[in-house]
C-alpha cells in the first residue's frame, strides 16, 4: 500500500481508539502540507472534531502523540497548527514502500480475473480507397493506449477495427483506375498498394470538379443562378453517375465490379497492414463493412415492419427522433443502397453476438458525435438492450498551421511519410547532437526509429484528446521538455548507470538502512502513485494523465541524478538505494510508456 493508504488505516485505528468510534472513510481528508510547515503529509483534523467533542488543537496532538507512539515505523514525528496535523513520515516507511515497489515485476499492472468485464474497443475504421494519414495515426494511438490502459487496470479487452471497404468513395477509385490506370498496380507502379489506389481517389475529384465547372458554366448560361447551378452540375456530373451506377451493380454481385473491388482492396489491406506495424498497433478482431451492411438492411427492413421507421414515397427508409428533440436520419436510400448508420448497425449485432461484452468504446473524431447519438438511440429502439449503454470516445481533431487535411485534394500528411519523416529528424537530431556516435549503423538506425515514433506518439497523445490539437513536428522532437525524447533518454540515462553497476544491484531492498532525501521521498511517493493512476486514467480514457506522469517522473528522476551521485557515493547502503530506486524508476516509465505504445530505447 502506498504511504496515504497506510496512513488513512492508522489514523482510523487511533481515532478508533481515542474516541471509541471509527471515523468514515470520507472524513479521513488527506493533502499536501503547505511549503513553510514540516511534514510529508497533512491530515486534515476538522471533519474529525465532531466525532471527539474537543478542539480541532487538542484533536490534532492526541492523534499525533498516539502516531508517533503506536506506529513509529510510520510516523517519526508531527506538528499540529489549529486544524491541521502535519506528518513526517518515517525513513523506514519510505524504505518499505520502494521494496514492495522492487519486488514486483510487473508493479501496476494487473492481470484480468476470470470474472473480469469485457471492454471491446473499436478504433481506426479507415476506408479502402486513401491511405492512412495523420487523422487516422491519432486515432489508432488513442485506440490502442485506451485499451492498453483498460488491461492494465485488470479488464479483459478486444481491440477491432470496422474497415470500411464498400460504397460510393471506393467506387470513385474503383472508377478512376478503371478509366485511367492502363493496369497499373503496385508491382508496376513500386508505390505501395493504398497509395496507388489514393492516388485514383484524387484523380477522380481531379476530373469531376472540371465537369462540374463545365456543367456549372452551361447551366449558367442556360439562365439558372451561379448556386442553383453548381448544385445542379454537382448532382449530374458523369463520373458521379458512373460510380453511382458502379455502387448499384457492386450490391447487386456483379462479377467484373466485384473482382475489380476485390482486387484493389486487397492493394489497400496490404498497405495497412505495413503501416500498422510501423505505428506498433493491432487488432484482435477486423469486421468489413462489406459483411455487416446485408445485416443492418435486415435489421432496418424489419424495424419499418414493425412499424419503427419511415418510407418516403421515392423508397428511401428513414428513422424519426424528433421525440427526441433530434431530427430524422436516413438508414435507407431511395435506390435502396445503406448508408454508414446502416452499416454500424449490422455490426454492432455481430459483434455482440460474437462476445459476451459489457462495455462498447467507439473511438471516433467529434465530428462524428450526432452520428454516435443516434446510433445508440436506434439500437435502443431496434430492442437491444445495449443500445444506450455505448460509449463513443469523441477526439478532437488534428489540425495543421496551413489548415485542415482533405484527402481527396492530396493535401494529407500521409501516416507513411509521418513515420518516415520523425525517423529522420530523430535521427538528423542525435546526429548533430553527437549522440550515439559509437554505436554500430543498425543500432542508430533502431534507436532513431524508436525515438522518432516516441515523439510522434507522445506529442498526440500528451494532449486532452476532447480537443484539437496543432501538430509541430520540430516540437515533438526535442530532447528537453515534456516530449516523448526527453523521457525516453531519463530511461536510457539510468540504462546506462544500472549497466555501470551492475554488480552492486544485488542487494535486496528490503536489506536498506538508509534515510532518504526529500527529492528521494518524492521519488518514492511518485512511483506510488502508479498504479490508482492506471486505474483512474483507464476509467477516463486519459493517455494524457500516463503522459503527464511520465514527465513529472522523468523531470523529478533528473534533479535527483544531478544532485545525488551513485557510482561516486563511497556509502556503500546510499548507493545501492539510489541505484534500486533507480533502476525502479526505469521500470515504472517503461510500464507507463507502454500503456502508450512507445518503446523504451536502452542506449541513447
Amino acid at each position: 500500500m502506498d504511504i496515504k493508504t497506510l496512513l488513512k488505516n492508522a489514523v482510523a485505528d487511533v481515532a478508533e481508539r481515542l474516541y471509541g468510534q471509527r471515523p468514515a472513510d470520507n472524513l479521513i481528508q488527506l493533502q499536501k502540507p503547505r511549503p513553510e510547515v514540516e511534514g510529508n503529509v497533512t491530515v486534515v483534523v476538522f471533519p474529525l472534531v465532531k466525532l471527539a467533542r474537543k478542539s480541532p488543537e487538542a484533536v490534532g496532538a492526541e492523534i499525533g502523540e498516539a502516531l508517533v507512539r503506536d506506529y513509529a515505523d510510520l510516523v517519526l514525528r508531527y506538528n499540529a497548527v489549529k486544524g491541521f496535523l502535519n506528518l513526517v513520515v518515517s525513513p523506514q516507511a519510505w524504505l518499505n514502500l520502494l521494496a514492495g515497489i522492487d519486488a514486483d515485476a510487473h508493479y501496476g499492472i494487473r492481470t484480468a480475473g476470470e470474472d473480469a468485464p469485457l471492454w471491446m474497443v473499436e478504433y481506426s475504421s479507415p476506408n479502402t480507397n486513401k491511405p492512412l494519414h495523420l487523422g487516422h495515426v491519432r486515432n489508432n494511438l488513442l485506440g490502442w493506449a485506451i485499451s492498453q490502459m483498460l488491461e492494465a487496470a485488470g479488464n479483459k479487452v478486444v481491440k477491432t477495427n470496422i474497415v470500411n471497404d464498400r460504397g460510393i468513395h471506393i467506387c470513385k477509385s474503383m472508377l478512376a483506375w478503371k478509366l485511367f490506370g492502363n493496369g497499373e498496380t503496385p508491382q508496376t507502379s513500386g508505390k505501395k498498394g493504398d497509395h496507388l489506389v489514393g492516388d485514383y481517389y484524387v484523380l477522380f475529384d481531379k476530373h469531376y470538379r472540371a465537369q462540374v465547372a463545365e456543367l456549372t458554366e452551361q447551366f449558367v448560361r442556360e439562365g439558372m443562378e451561379p448556386d442553383a447551378a453548381k448544385a445542379k452540375a454537382e448532382q449530374e456530373a458523369p463520373l458521379l453517375q458512373q460510380a453511382r451506377e458502379m455502387l448499384r451493380l457492386w450490391e447487386q454481385g456483379d462479377e467484373a465490379t466485384r473482382q475489380l473491388w476485390a482486387q484493389m482492396n486487397e492493394w489497400v489491406y496490404q498497405g495497412f497492414d505495413e503501416t500498422y506495424r510501423a505505428l506498433g498497433v493491432g487488432f484482435d478482431k477486423i469486421y468489413y463493412e462489406s459483411q455487416t451492411y446485408l445485416r443492418g438492411k435486415e435489421k432496418v427492413l424489419d424495424g419499418l415492419s414493425r412499424g419503427l421507421f419511415v418510407q418516403d414515397p421515392d423508397g428511401s427508409v428513414w428513422a424519426d427522433f424528433s421525440a427526441e428533440g433530434l431530427d430524422r436520419k436516413i438508414l435507407l436510400r431511395a435506390d435502396g443502397t445503406s448508408v454508414y448508420m446502416t452499416q454500424d448497425i449490422g455490426t454492432a449485432e455481430m459483434r455482440f453476438r460474437d462476445y459476451p461484452i459489457d462495455h462498447m468504446v467507439y473511438v471516433v473524431g467529434n465530428e462524428q458525435n450526432y452520428h454516435f447519438q443516434v446510433l445508440s438511440l436506434l439500437l435502443d429502439r431496434l430492442g437491444f438492450e445495449w443500445g444506450k449503454s455505448l460509449v463513443h470516445f469523441s477526439y478532437g481533431m488534428v489540425e495543421l498551421p496551413n489548415g485542415k487535411m482533405k484527402s481527396r485534394e492530396g493535401t494529407v500528411v500521409d501516416a507513411d511519410d509521418l513515420v518516415a519523416e520523425m525517423t529522420r529528424q530523430a535521427r538528423l537530431t542525435a546526429d548533430e547532437a553527437g549522440k550515439s556516435t559509437e554505436l554500430p549503423e543498425e543500432e542508430r538506425a533502431e534507436i532513431a526509429r524508436i525515438v522518432g515514433l516516441g515523439a510522434l506518439k507522445y506529442f498526440l497523445l500528451k494532449v486532452d484528446a476532447r480537443k484539437n490539437m496543432l501538430f509541430n513536428p520540430a516540437e515533438s522532437i526535442d530532447f528537453n521538455g515534456n516530449t516523448g525524447p526527453f523521457i525516453q533518454y531519463t530511461y536510457a540515462r539510468i540504462q546506462s548507470v544500472l549497466r555501470r553497476a551492475e554488480d552492486d544491484l544485488s542487494i535486496d531492498a528490503a536489506q536498506l538502512q538508509v534515510e532518504p532525501s526529500d527529492i528521494e521521498q518524492d521519488l518514492i511517493s511518485l512511483l506510488a502513485d502508479f498504479p490508482d493512476l492506471v486505474v483512474s486514467a483507464a476509467a477516463q480514457f486519459a493517455p494524457n494523465d500516463i503522459c503527464n506522469y511520465c514527465y513529472d517522473l522523468a523531470k523529478t528522476y533528473n534533479r535527483f541524478y544531478h544532485d545525488s551521485p551513485m557510482l561516486k557515493e563511497e556509502n556503500a547502503a546510499v548507493r545501492s538505494f539510489r541505484l534500486i530506486l533507480s533502476r525502479n524508476v526505469a521500470k515504472v516509465l517503461r510500464e507507463a510508456m507502454n500503456l502508450l505504445g512507445i518503446e523504451m530505447p536502452e542506449r541513447m
